[in-house]
C-alpha cells in the first residue's frame, strides 16, 4: 500500500482524512459545542501515569512482567455505579493475584474501563420489526432503547461520557490506594463460595490461603515494606473510536514534550480503523501514550509493519502493544506469519492475545456467545506459537465482568447454550463471568509455567 505524505500533526489534523466508524451527527453545531466544552475540562489521567505504564509494558515485552487487560465489552452509563465497578475491579485484582502467585512475576493491570463507551459496528442501521433504526454504537453516541429519537447520535453524550469516566476513575483510585479494598490481608473479599461447584475450587481456596500466609509472614519479617501490599496500580484503556472525544482531551503539559491523550492511559486502535491512510492512524501517530493495535483477519502483514513504523518511528520500547485476535481455528495459520514479519523488521512490540473476538458465534436461537474452551485454546496456541518463533506472549486482552452473567458457554461448571438466557445482559459482545475469569487466569498461569519449564 502506498503511504500518503503527511503534513505537520495537530490533535485535529485527523479531520482532513477519510474516517470510518464515526457516527453521522445531524447537529454539527451541537457537536462542535460539545467538543469545545471537553477541551476546557481537566484531564482524567496524568502524563506521569502514562509514562509509568509505558515502562511497565516495556518490561512485559521482555517477559519480565505480564499484561492483564480486561473489562466490559462496552461500558454503559447505567453501570457507572459502585456495585458494578467494585465487582469488575475485584475480578481484575483477583485474576492478577492468581497470576502473580502462579507465574512469580509482576502483573500490569489495565482495565477496559473509564472510557470504553463506544463500539465499532459493521452497519449503520438495523431493522427492528418493520422499521429501520440507527445502529446502537455505545452510550458515547446514542441509546440502546428501540426509539428513533434515542438512536440519533447525540453530541452531549460525549460530555456525559467524560463525567462518567471521571466518576469511575475517582472511585477506582479510592479503592486501590491506601489500603482497604486492594489489601491482600482480606481474603474474605474473594467470595469463593460463588465457585463452590467448580472442580478447581479447592485449588483456588488453597491459593488464597497461600497468599494470605505469605503476607502474614512478610508482615512479621518486613513490616516497613508492606505499604505496597495494601495498594495496587490500575491503569485504564479504551478503543479511541470517536476521535472527537479523544482529541478534545489531547494536550501538551508543562515539563513534558509532545502530546498526550489524557482521557486514558492506553488507547487502542481497532481492527476496522487501522487503515494507514485514514483518520484514526493520523490521530494515533501524534500521541505519546502507549497504544494498542488490534490485528485479526483480514490483514496484510506488510501493511501492519508499515502501520507500526508510522505509529512508532523511533522504535520506542513499551509504545506498541500488538493485540492479536485470530480465533482458535485461525491462530495457527495467521499468527506465525505476522510474528515473522514484525520480528524481521526489528520492531519493539509487546505481544498480547485477544482470544475473545475471533471466537464469537451465534446459537441456533440467534444468541451471540463464545465458548470457554475456544478462548483457552487460543491462548494456549498463542503461547506455543510465540515459544516456537522465539518471541514472547506478554499479555492477554479479555472481555469480562465481575457479575454472575451467563453469556459465554463452558468453563468448569459447564454452562450450556440453553442456560444463556438465565442472565444474559450484554448490549454488545458476550463476556466471561466472575467464575470463568478466575478459571481462565488460573489456566493461563499454568500454561505459562508449563512452557517456561519446557524451555528450561
Amino acid at each position: 500500500m502506498e503511504i500518503i505524505k503527511r503534513k505537520s500533526w495537530t490533535p485535529e489534523s485527523w479531520r482532513t482524512f477519510p474516517i470510518r466508524q464515526l457516527p453521522d451527527y445531524p447537529n454539527t453545531e451541537a457537536l462542535e459545542k460539545a467538543y469545545n466544552q471537553l477541551q476546557t475540562y481537566p484531564p482524567l489521567v496524568t502524563t506521569w501515569e502514562i509514562d509509568a505504564l509505558k515502562k511497565k509494558l516495556a518490561k512485559a515485552a521482555k517477559g519480565e512482567s505480564f499484561l492483564l487487560q480486561g473489562g466490559d465489552c462496552a461500558e454503559t452509563f447505567e453501570d457507572c455505579n459502585s456495585p458494578h465497578i467494585v465487582k469488575l475491579l475485584k475480578v481484575l485484582l483477583q485474576m492478577s493475584f492468581i497470576m502473580v502467585h502462579e507465574m512469580n512475576i509482576s502483573v500490569v493491570r489495565v482495565g477496559r474501563i473509564a472510557g470504553q463507551y463506544a463500539k465499532p459496528r459493521s452497519k449503520a442501521s438495523e431493522r427492528i420489526g418493520d422499521l429501520d433504526y440507527p445502529i446502537y454504537r455505545g452510550d458515547l453516541v446514542n441509546g440502546y432503547e428501540v426509539d428513533a429519537d434515542i438512536r440519533v447520535p447525540d453530541p452531549q453524550r460525549l460530555v456525559e461520557a467524560y463525567h462518567k469516566s471521571g466518576l469511575t476513575l475517582n472511585f477506582i483510585r479510592a479503592l486501590t490506594e491506601g489500603g482497604g479494598f486492594a489489601d491482600l490481608h482480606h481474603p474474605e473479599y474473594w467470595e469463593l463460595d460463588f465457585m463452590s461447584n467448580n472442580q478447581y475450587y479447592e485449588e483456588y481456596a488453597n491459593l488464597v490461603k497461600s497468599i494470605t500466609n505469605a503476607v502474614k509472614f512478610m508482615e512479621g519479617v518486613l513490616p516497613s515494606e508492606l505499604t505496597s501490599l495494601r495498594q495496587v496500580e490500575m491503569f485504564t484503556s479504551h478503543e479511541a473510536l470517536n476521535l472527537y472525544y479523544d482529541s478534545a482531551q489531547t494536550r501538551q503539559t508543562p515539563h513534558k514534550t509532545g502530546w498526550y491523550n489524557l482521557s486514558t492511559h492506553m488507547p487502542w486502535i481497532g481492527n476496522r480503523t487501522r487503515d494507514i491512510n485514514e483518520a484514526h492512524v493520523e490521530y494515533f501517530r501524534g500521541i505519546k501514550n502507549p497504544v494498542g493495535i488490534k490485528v485479526g483477519p483480514p490483514f496484510d502483514a506488510d501493511e501492519i509493519c508499515d502501520l507500526i513504523q508510522v505509529l512508532n518511528p523511533s522504535n520506542e520500547e513499551g509504545k506498541i502493544v500488538m493485540i492479536t485476535r485470530f480465533g482458535n481455528a485461525n491462530v495457527e495459520h495467521g499468527l506465525p506469519g505476522l510474528i515473522e514479519k514484525v520480528t524481521r523488521r526489528g520492531f519493539n512490540v509487546l505481544w498480547s492475545a485477544d482470544p475473545m473476538h475471533g471466537n464469537t458465534f451465534s446459537t441456533g436461537n440467534g444468541i451471540k456467545t463464545r465458548a470457554f474452551d475456544d478462548i483457552l485454546s487460543e491462548i494456549r496456541k498463542s503461547f506455543s506459537i510465540h515459544r516456537d518463533m522465539g518471541t514472547i506472549l506478554g499479555g492477554v486482552h479479555l472481555e469480562l465482568t465481575g457479575e454472575n452473567v451467563t453469556e459465554c458457554v463452558g468453563g468448569a461448571n459447564g454452562l450450556q447454550e440453553k442456560g444463556l438466557d438465565q442472565n444474559y445482559r450484554t448490549f454488545c459482545d458476550p463476556r466471561l463471568n466472575y467464575e470463568q475469569s478466575l478459571e481462565l487466569a488460573f489456566m493461563t498461569s499454568r500454561e505459562w509455567k508449563r512452557l517456561k519449564k519446557e524451555k528450561g
